[in-house]
């Protein structure tokens, strides 16, 4: 019985970890997604196709759960708060981010918006009452020199930034999505449920900045085809396998740990299906974020405590 439960165990870790993978490959290629499907759309007309997508696909989830009855009974208690989080995200956080990797290369976006973790343990002080640790307060030093090496290319004596707009942009966005999150404590129950309400909510604020905007432009081919691609993906399909792994683990701080992979597979990515030239100062910055990203976490803390272990014994 302990042996048919140690397998069991191990089954569900290795689908866990399938699923962990899946989720971090999906992740890797969305920046690529983005900067390609900007050659076609602007990221107005992006964040608008793609969010209409997510939120289809999301309704199909649930109804293919059978999760439908969950939709009035969370929007009557938390209708207010599906409200706010619709405006901050698809609407505010995409339209930001999208904006960024239209000024940015998309090697320089993406670091830069990987940062938001951060972002997420400083503003979690005002918001939630927490206490700032020494390692939040390190892991920000960190980062943010590893930012300041992207946004100058490494050209730190100037500190000249080349797209300061772009740079603000991608920043800014690390702050809308950190807040979207703390916002979203708020509220318990269905993700999938969560997810759909939010984006729902989400998309008149879109229609409103469409018809602002001098109304709709319809897109070519290519441009729907990297729209539609990045609302599954990006929006659907990666964050119903992330949630899959961690409902499978039986660890959840190692099946987070492969989220590191996605930023060194994207850049692999850009280059290879963007075409852009990797700076070695991208690089380098992105090293230094994973790092600050690490020390947040406590990565760090728990490898140095590992290799004390044998000496203090």
């Amino acid at each position: 019985m302990a042996l048919s439960a140690t397998q069991s165990a191990d089954a569900d870790n290795r689908r866990a970890t399938l699923f962990a993978l899946a989720a971090v490959l999906c992740w890797s290629t969305v920046a690529s997604a983005f900067k390609l499907s900007l050659q076609y759309l602007s990221p107005l007309q992006l964040v608008t196709i793609a969010s209409v997508v997510s939120t289809l696909f999301m309704a199909g989830v649930i109804v293919w759960r059978g999760h439908t009855a969950q939709v009035a009974s969370a929007w009557r208690q938390s209708r207010g708060w599906f409200i706010t989080l619709g405006f901050c995200n698809p609407f505010l956080y995409y339209l930001v981010l999208f904006n960024a990797y239209d000024l940015l290369p998309a090697q320089q976006a993406q670091p830069l918006n990987y940062t938001w973790g951060v972002v997420l343990a400083l503003l979690s002080v005002p918001v939630l009452k927490q206490t700032l640790r020494r390692q939040d307060f390190v892991a920000g030093i960190v980062c943010y020199s590893g930012v300041l090496v992207i946004a100058t290319q490494g050209n730190l004596s100037e500190l000249r930034f080349e797209q300061p707009l772009g740079v603000a942009l991608a920043l800014l966005s690390t702050v809308i999505w950190a807040c979207y999150w703390l916002l979203n404590t708020r509220i318990g129950g269905n993700a999938a449920v969560n997810l759909f309400l939010t984006f729902s909510c989400g998309l008149p604020w879109l229609a409103a900045a469409v018809w602002w905007q001098g109304g709709w432009q319809w897109p070519p081919l290519a441009g729907w085809v990297g729209a539609v691609y990045v609302g599954l993906f990006e929006m659907g399909i990666a964050f119903l396998l992330w949630q899959a792994a961690l409902l499978h683990c039986d660890n959840t701080a190692r099946i987070s740990n492969y989220i590191y992979l996605s930023p060194p597979l994207s850049l692999l990515l850009i280059a290879l299906l963007v075409g852009e030239h990797i700076h070695p100062a991208t690089i380098a910055g992105l090293g230094l974020i994973l790092l600050g990203v690490a020390i947040q976490q406590g990565l760090v803390r728990r490898l140095l405590l590992r290799r004390q272990a044998p000496l203090n014994k």
